[in-house]
């Protein structure tokens, strides 16, 4: 059985160099499984952080089943080198889907981080979510390439 990731995300891509980016490391995925991506509409900002943050919780929260296990990426989160992110993958795979979620323009809620089996940030530097989404993807493949001991595709 090939691991099985699901992304969420807050808005739609509006980049295309990103969309052509996820596109290929989603089929070069396809070897080693599944990785669905999907998108949950962002609030409209109406002077109220809180308000939208935690609409777009509820909004990812109902994207959920209960034995997903959540990878919350936020800035604020544990950093982790490649080999530390493979062994992520490779325990959170073994036990169903993997979920990770790419926050909308004003971060994620508590709750959800809550709910995270994890939370992580890809880099010590704050990414934009089209940027955060293709290092996700190249690392997600780059991950089940040494797991499954085969040659990393440049």
């Amino acid at each position: 059985m090939g691991a099985r990731f699901r992304v969420l995300i807050v808005g739609k891509s509006r980049a295309s160099w990103a969309q052509e980016a996820v596109n290929d490391y989603t089929n070069r995925l396809k070897r080693h499984g599944s990785v669905e991506e999907i998108a949950v509409k962002a609030e409209t900002f109406r002077g109220d952080i809180d308000a939208v943050r935690a609409q777009e919780c509820q909004r990812l929260l109902k994207r959920l089943r209960p034995k997903d296990r959540l990878v919350v990426l936020d800035e604020r989160g544990e950093g982790l080198v490649t080999s530390k992110f493979t062994k992520l993958v490779d325990q959170g795979r073994q036990s169903g889907t993997l979920v990770f979620v790419i926050g909308g323009a004003y971060g994620h809620d508590p709750a959800l981080r809550e709910r995270a089996w994890r939370v992580i940030k890809l880099s010590d530097m704050v990414l934009n979510h089209e940027l955060a989404r293709v290092v996700l993807y190249e690392q997600l493949y780059r991950a089940m390439t040494q797991i499954a001991g085969v040659p990393y595709h440049h």
